[in-house]
């Protein structure tokens, strides 16, 4: 990725970010060499979560005129004292001899029990992790960490024209943990009453699409039904939000279940499939009983247009916003660290004499 650099202002904070989606792993370089073979094979690859964090952090950071550095490994070398904005993936951290005070995440460990002496180990100061749940399960083991969503691209998530919604219902199915048991007892009872009511839908399963896909099906779709057992952000259905689709969420709450964890190593609970939400989104529903208890009201308001989807997206999960949140977090780290080093004093909230 080539780097995006401008020259050093001493009065604002220059972010210097770090994200790399893959590593060598045969010899130096072969990456590149990788990702060329699969999409020679494969065609385009699919844009992942963590790309995403990263690409929307930068065009936040853009449209607000916030400064920012990509990768610049010769830079942060020359300037110990710097912040280091890593946001993943984790073979970053020991890819590089780090001094610098470290902000690490969201793109980065998925338990604190994957690295318990990352603070001591290196120079993390903080670590941001998507959601809120998330970040009550990491603090007992990091206690410097803070929830951080990316914020979603609203020109590009738009409202489609009345005329063009074609299809009642959009299924986003991301069950993938215990799925030989939720496949009968909720996906195929969701598909059925459906058909029972004549709504006519479409399916996307997560890992098996494309941005544009699900983008078109967002603009065909009236309303959209989010099967998924939690979520630390949930991108998919805050793009679906911001379309002004009302969602009606499977949030079946009780602990994190990732099997690589739980119950053998981490026993947390309660999580969320909608972190982020208010009664604007849709609704909810814990079981399959719930769904059909709830549905009938939901299709309901999704007609009336009780619903205000977009609303909620425009106020909280903007691009603007969320690059804002994490400027402003680096810089509290930034002054953190340039205070307890001894190297500079704040003058009416602004750090003096470091850079």
């Amino acid at each position: 990725m080539r780097a995006k650099t401008f020259e050093h202002d001493s009065d604002e904070l220059v972010l210097n970010l770090f994200y790399e989606d893959k590593d060598d792993r045969w010899f130096p370089g072969d990456r590149h060499l990788r990702r060329m073979a699969r999409k020679m094979l494969f065609g385009e690859p699919r844009m992942s979560g963590q790309l995403r964090v990263f690409l929307n952090l930068c065009a936040g950071l853009d449209r607000l005129g916030i400064r920012y550095r990509v990768n610049d490994y010769r830079y942060i070398a020359q300037h110990p004292d710097e912040l280091a904005c890593i946001i993943g993936r984790t073979f970053l951290l020991d890819k590089f001899a780090w001094k610098n005070p470290i902000l690490l995440g969201v793109a980065a460990h998925n338990h604190p029990l994957d690295d318990p002496d990352l603070f001591t180990r290196l120079p993390v100061k903080k670590v941001v992790v998507p959601g809120p749940w998330y970040a009550d399960m990491y603090r007992p083991y990091w206690p410097d960490t803070e929830a951080w969503p990316i914020g979603i691209d609203t020109d590009r998530w738009a409202p489609s024209r009345a005329a063009d919604k074609s299809v009642d219902v959009l299924i986003y199915d991301k069950v993938h943990w215990d799925r030989e048991r939720y496949a009968p007892e909720l996906i195929e009872p969701v598909r059925a009453r459906l058909v029972s009511e004549g709504r006519s839908f479409t399916e996307l399963r997560y890992g098996s699409y494309k941005e544009e896909d699900f983008q078109a099906a967002l603009a065909r779709s009236r309303a959209m039904i989010f099967l998924c057992q939690n979520e630390s952000q949930g991108i998919a259905y805050q793009q679906a939000l911001s379309c002004g689709v009302p969602v009606f969420a499977w949030d079946p709450g009780g602990p994190w279940r990732d099997p690589d964890y739980f119950p053998h190593r981490v026993t947390f609970a309660p999580v969320s499939s909608v972190p982020y939400w208010d009664e604007r989104c849709g609704m909810k529903f814990v079981d399959r009983a719930g769904f059909e208890a709830g549905w009938a009201d939901f299709w309901a308001g999704c007609m009336k247009d009780s619903f205000d989807p977009r609303g909620y997206v425009l106020d909280n999960l903007t691009l603007e916003q969320r690059a804002r949140q994490y400027y402003d977090i680096a810089r509290s780290v930034a002054r953190q660290h340039a205070v307890s080093a001894g190297s500079g004093t704040l003058v009416d909230g602004w750090l003096t004499g470091v850079g």
